[in-house]
């Protein structure tokens, strides 16, 4: 009998997973469970405000499987993390609504920065006026559609096919600077694939609003050696008053 016990007790725990949350508690989900589940199990409305994944000291998509034992956290925007995730994303979708716009545009970088994003783009001249309101206008439509973001690894060779192919000089160059053996990976939303590390967030459906701000002339990686890249900056929230309140912000600051 006691064999059977033993036998159960075994099997229960390796159906599941058992997580340690910020305030030092322990969580138990099922084997297999994401950080997306995890959020979900912890309640409705973190559900609805989850980025990412914080686990053992890395921030992963929320699509991430819970490891046994590990140290995790959900992301959200008030995270600064959790920021840095939902402004990289949304640098994806403005990189897009570009290529969409003025094919033959080719990507450079676009990270987040301390409150919003860039992108450096290559293309025959810079961006007007006319060409930034088009682009917002592209970039709703893809918010609009709720696209989700997925990944997907590559070998090495795989990879500088893949961007030989598409003629992207500048990925080629950050593809070649990445340490031997690192994990390379693509992430796509739509029809658009980029080059990135990531994480995203779960799809372009959680920006509610968004602005671009600026165009300006920057060389790549900051080199006058090197081509000038048009690099255009964007903000984006969760919520539809922060952006009012940060746009209120920057008038009071030029007055």
């Amino acid at each position: 009998m006691s064999v059977a016990k033993g036998t159960d007790v075994a099997s229960r725990q390796a159906d599941a997973v058992e997580v340690r949350l910020p305030d030092g508690s322990l969580r138990s989900l099922p084997a297999g469970s994401t950080g997306a589940d995890l959020a979900g199990d912890i309640g409705p409305g973190l559900a609805r405000a989850a980025l990412a994944l914080f686990s053992d000291g890395r921030v992963c998509d929320l699509s991430a499987p819970l490891d046994d034992g590990a140290e995790v956290a959900i992301l959200t925007f008030d995270d600064p993390k959790g920021r840095e995730v939902f402004w990289h994303s949304t640098a994806h979708i403005m990189a897009q609504a570009v290529v969409d716009i003025f094919p033959g545009t080719r990507l450079a970088i676009g990270p987040p920065i301390e409150e919003g994003f860039y992108y450096d783009f290559e293309r025959d001249r810079p961006f007007a006026p006319d060409d930034l309101e088009a682009i917002e206008k592209r970039m709703g439509e893809i918010i609009e559609a709720d696209f989700a973001y997925s990944c997907r690894e590559y070998s090495l060779e795989d990879a500088r096919a893949r961007l030989t192919e598409g003629n992207e000089s500048y990925k080629l160059e950050i593809l070649a600077d990445l340490p031997e053996g690192d994990r390379i990976t693509f992430y796509s939303h739509d029809t658009f694939t980029d080059l990135c590390r990531g994480p995203h967030i779960p799809s372009t459906g959680r920006i509610k609003s968004y602005k671009l701000l600026t165009s300006a002339g920057a060389y790549w990686r900051g080199d006058s050696d090197r081509p000038m890249l048009q690099r255009s900056y964007g903000i984006s929230y969760p919520g539809k008053k922060q952006l009012k309140d940060y746009l209120h912000r920057l008038e009071e600051a030029k007055k």
